[in-house]
């Protein structure tokens, strides 16, 4: 038997949203390691000096926080 369900494709929907926010996230930490890594990391040790740590924590916030501007730029243009 064939059953309606009009809040099956809301619930898929929904989830479907949240791994594509997932994704999304992947894939910016992803890109946020790359940078930050390529510019502030020397030599790897068995532990990140304190100017590598401080470069790595600058870069990754300067980069959240340019994405964002753009983000909200793009958001804010006319389709």
């Amino acid at each position: 038997h064939k059953i309606e369900c009009s809040h099956c494709f809301i619930g898929f929907h929904l989830v479907f949203q949240q791994e594509k926010q997932r994704a999304m996230v992947n894939e910016l930490v992803g890109k946020v390691t790359s940078v930050c890594w390529d510019k502030c990391v020397g030599t790897p040790g068995s532990k990140f000096s304190s100017s590598e740590t401080s470069c790595l924590q600058y870069c990754a916030q300067r980069y959240l926080e340019t994405s964002a501007i753009i983000l909200r730029r793009f958001g804010s243009l006319p389709q």
